[in-house]
């Protein structure tokens, strides 16, 4: 029966790809045919991204978009001069001839270009976390199931074979009964961290109110906008713009807890954390400890601090599933397993045996040709970004949250207007 089962749906997904095949321009659907792809965001993710994507065959990066005028040339000089530069990304929406474009945005722009470029009917790769707020992330789904398109989230981690194996050990209980699972992001940063920089006029081509876009109206300051040669922009660490390391890094590693346990929603969350140990004049925390209570039977942690580093297997972060028969730890390098007393296991460990990004791309490249889902989907995504937001929402309301999923909302009704941001105008979210 079992046999026959797989058969009949191997059977069903390659029909449904035929048939969404034959909705589709020739363009888009002969494994050899040219995706013509746009590059908005040319930050160092950006850049990164288009590297890979460069590699890709049968893709052609025919223009890139920043803001920023330095990384705007970059991102030229990387495709050897021949992307067109763009400075405002509804030039890109705009142009019929672009099939897919890559979002590398700072986050607070994840959700609003997504949703355009659905509607301009093309397909997206958008970098996680999907958004900053949960109703963001809702109507991000809603857009491209409308508007048909492929929407694969950044959430690469997913595209890793030794991370696929992990999950799989998970689920098929070689751990036994999993009732606590721990992730984390550890260091020891200078206690100045990123500093105390005054606000002060915007560099020579930047157009920060359109970097601001949605946002709330800001006075340019460097640590905002974020740019640093030597570490990714601290944009992040800004509630206007992002979430933290809870969405930051919390989402890779709460991505792979749902992904082992078939895409769980927590049912409650409680939080703790602020900032106890740097100076500088970030707004999110540098201390958290977020507590997750799944319906299954099982607890997830995600800490972050930057005034130690000392951690578990001398790793900086990682997943540990803690089974009655074995724990498992997992992260970008390797996955081992570690047998309880008795338990009749052996010792594992396996390296990361492929490039996840690389991996990730021809994932979304594949399905924009055969039009199935990718492996990051952006409903799947939205799942593992909104469990994170779900934890700030928790430590900036000081409340337990709970979570209905089968509604999509939180009980604590204090606590719904966080569900939410409100765009500056003229901007607005509308699928």
């Amino acid at each position: 029966m079992e046999g026959q089962g797989s058969a009949r749906r191997t059977f069903l997904r390659s029909t449904s790809a035929a048939v969404a095949a034959t909705l589709l321009p020739a363009r888009a659907r002969g494994a050899n045919d040219r995706i013509a792809a746009a590059f908005i965001g040319m930050g160092r993710m950006g850049i990164a991204n288009l590297r890979i994507a460069l590699k890709q065959p049968g893709l052609e990066a025919v223009a890139v978009c920043d803001v920023y005028r330095p990384h705007l040339e970059q991102a030229v000089a990387e495709t050897g001069g021949r992307a067109r530069p763009v400075r405002d990304f509804r030039e890109i929406l705009a142009d019929k001839s672009i099939d897919v474009v890559c979002i590398s945005t700072p986050d607070h722009w994840h959700a609003y270009m997504t949703v355009e470029a659905c509607k301009a009917g093309k397909d997206v790769y958008v970098e996680k976390p999907l958004c900053v707020a949960i109703e963001e992330g809702r109507k991000m789904v809603e857009a491209a199931r409308k508007y048909n398109r492929v929407v694969q989230a950044g959430t690469m981690q997913r595209s890793g074979i030794h991370f696929r194996k992990a999950c799989d050990l998970v689920r098929k209980g070689v751990l036994g009964k999993v009732t606590f699972v721990r992730t984390w992001n550890y260091g020891l940063a200078p206690e100045q961290g990123i500093g105390n920089p005054a606000d002060r006029d915007p560099p020579e081509g930047l157009d920060w109110d359109l970097w601001l876009g949605p946002a709330p109206k800001r006075p340019f300051n460097p640590n905002r906008f974020g740019v640093d040669p030597k570490a990714f922009s601290h944009f992040r660490w800004f509630w206007d713009y992002a979430g933290g390391m809870m969405t930051d890094w919390g989402v890779h590693w709460l991505d792979i807890v749902q992904m082992a346990f078939g895409e769980e929603m927590p049912a409650a969350v409680v939080a703790l954390g602020g900032k106890y140990y740097l100076k500088d004049n970030r707004e999110t925390p540098d201390t958290l400890q977020v507590t997750y209570e799944y319906p299954s039977g099982f607890i997830a942690t995600y800490e972050n601090r930057f005034g130690n580093a000392q951690s578990l297997f001398n790793k900086p972060g990682g997943i540990l599933f803690h089974g009655s028969k074995a724990t498992l730890f997992v992260d970008r390098s390797e996955y081992r397993l570690l047998p309880e007393r008795d338990s009749g296991l052996e010792y594992i460990q396996e390296p990361s045996s492929n490039n996840a990004n690389v991996a990730h791309w021809q994932n979304f490249l594949e399905c924009v040709r055969t039009r199935q889902r990718p492996v990051s989907d952006v409903e799947t995504c939205f799942r593992s970004t909104a469990t994170c937001l779900l934890g700030n929402i928790a430590l900036l309301s000081r409340r337990r949250i709970d979570w209905d999923d089968k509604a999509g909302t939180v009980l604590q009704k204090e606590a719904e207007p966080l569900l939410r941001r409100e765009y500056r105008p003229p901007w607005k979210l509308e699928v």
